[in-house]
């Protein structure tokens, strides 16, 4: 195991003495944070009818990155730390492979995703928070590397970029075929400005 992902787990994980109340908010984190997020694409589709479509395509790309992130780390097989026996669990969790984190591989594509949406990046940074303290969550109660957690965000990263050149490049084919069409708007980069 690489020695700086034990070091860092090992200074952010609560080990076999945690602080009660900090396990407790990192347990609630590691456990349900994933529900605020489900809360916060639930606003943004009420409130933002004109990125419906977006985060429809946000949803799709959510799941593939499930999907990837469970193949990944089926097929790596690490070891979680508890496994190990480096810091009990402190969360009930099953035994298959840790890397990568599909919890942080999720939340911080869904979060990229937004921030890639002028439109919606306000309810990106929310969205980034969650993932990290999620991930930083993870760590604490002993289901996860920070490695894990790294790789997650890359993968996260890494389908929201993308998910976002397709879009673009959907957009230009698009209005190549129909310049008065609707999409006219997706082949703007998703980095520009509204």
């Amino acid at each position: 195991m690489d020695a700086l992902n034990l070091t860092l787990f090992h200074w952010l994980a609560a080990g076999s003495r945690p602080t009660p109340w900090v396990l407790s908010i990192a347990s609630a984190f590691a456990l349900w944070a994933s529900w605020p997020g489900a809360l916060i694409v639930a606003v943004a589709l009420w409130r933002h009818r004109a990125d419906r479509a977006y985060l429809g395509m946000v949803a799709a790309a959510a799941a593939l990155t499930s999907l990837l992130s469970h193949t990944i780390a089926t097929s790596l097989d690490v070891p979680r730390p508890f496994v190990l026996g480096l810091a009990p669990a402190y969360i009930a969790h099953s035994a298959r492979g840790s890397l990568p984190s599909t919890h942080a591989a999720v939340m911080f594509m869904v979060a990229f995703g937004f921030m890639l949406s002028p439109g919606l990046r306000k309810l990106g940074v929310p969205l980034l928070a969650l993932a990290a303290i999620t991930g930083w969550a993870r760590v604490y109660v002993g289901v996860h590397f920070p490695l894990d957690i790294a790789a997650g965000l890359v993968l996260g990263a890494a389908v929201a970029g993308i998910a976002a050149v397709g879009r673009w490049l959907f957009g230009l084919l698009t209005l190549r075929a129909d310049p008065g069409s609707l999409m006219h708007q997706a082949s703007r980069s998703p980095w520009s400005h509204s």
